[in-house]
């Protein structure tokens, strides 16, 4: 798509359609560091600030965001399963499967365990970085940029605006979008968002030929949607199980035993501390539905 034509499309409202789709009831690697990826980084009191311009769709790209599910969480065996979970393309997951049999079967020890290891929620989008204090270096450049639900409601505010006298903004728009004022504080020991905002719509640049060399600089967020992100429903469940007991038992994983005596089960494992390993591609442990969690497991992960 050229510049000129993406200046003529008016795509708010294709944004909020695909969001009322997202949060729709659905049906029920390798380790490497990412250098495309921007991350936000705290002084000692924790205390962090950056200035980000969020970008539209890459080209032949219908969203300017991905959102994936994963699972992080430290089972008995003191292994850690970290893995994008399969309800990201709407498919059976094991892990959901089993938190549910655990969560339905009526033991109050069943269902604390079944809150430490549900699903978390990861957003991805490209964007500008206006100001970067403490890497400068990144400064001027397109990076992609993981964020959990509380910079995504931050995001569909703008869109979706609470009181009649604001008005509607877009902002994955280059003319009439928003710098975004990325603000952390560190609240209770966790990184907290509240106080970041949008600043007035602006262009993100004063010519069409500065957009373009922007715009074509994008990286793919349908990647991150791709089948080899996502291991198999059986690989996820050895995992699983690997990570649950030690052990694989292919006759019948201790997954499938729970599922199976549902309102029976003693199975009250004590968690061990140990630190997590590298995430899987893609993910470094993310946050759960509040983003303030995320600081949490991204310390684990970088222990």
């Amino acid at each position: 798509m050229s510049i000129s034509a993406l200046r003529n499309q008016n795509s708010l409202d294709k944004l909020l359609q695909q969001v009322q789709k997202d949060e729709s009831p659905q049906k029920d690697s390798k380790s490497y560091v990412d250098e495309r990826l921007w991350k936000p980084q705290v002084d000692k009191v924790g205390n962090g600030y950056a200035v980000l311009r969020f970008l539209p769709a890459p080209e032949g790209e219908e969203l300017p965001w991905v959102r994936v599910w994963n699972h992080a969480f430290q089972g008995p065996t003191g292994q850690w399963f970290i893995e994008n979970s399969l309800t990201t393309l709407n498919q059976k997951d094991p892990v959901s499967e089993y938190n549910s049999a655990l969560w339905n079967s009526g033991v109050e020890s069943d269902k604390e365990i079944a809150r430490k290891q549900k699903r978390k929620l990861q957003y991805f989008s490209n964007v500008y970085v206006v100001s970067d204090p403490t890497n400068p270096q990144n400064e001027g450049k397109v990076m992609l940029y993981r964020f959990g639900k509380k910079i995504f409601d931050k995001l569909m505010e703008s869109m979706q605006p609470e009181f009649p006298d604001e008005l509607p903004v877009n902002p994955f728009d280059f003319w009439e979008g928003a710098n975004f004022m990325l603000k952390i504080r560190k609240v209770d020991g966790y990184w907290n968002y509240d106080k970041s905002d949008f600043t007035a719509k602006s262009a993100l640049k004063d010519t069409d030929d500065e957009l373009e060399t922007i715009y074509k600089s994008q990286h793919s967020l349908a990647e991150y949607l791709a089948p080899s992100n996502f291991k198999s429903y059986e690989e996820l469940k050895t995992r699983l199980d690997t990570v649950l007991t030690g052990t694989v038992n292919t006759a019948k994983t201790a997954a499938d035993r729970i599922m199976e005596d549902e309102g029976t089960t003693d199975f009250t494992p004590q968690f061990k501390s140990e630190s997590a390993p590298e995430p899987v591609q893609g993910i470094a442990a993310a946050s759960n539905e509040d983003d303030d969690a995320m600081s949490y497991f991204e310390k684990l992960a970088n222990e």
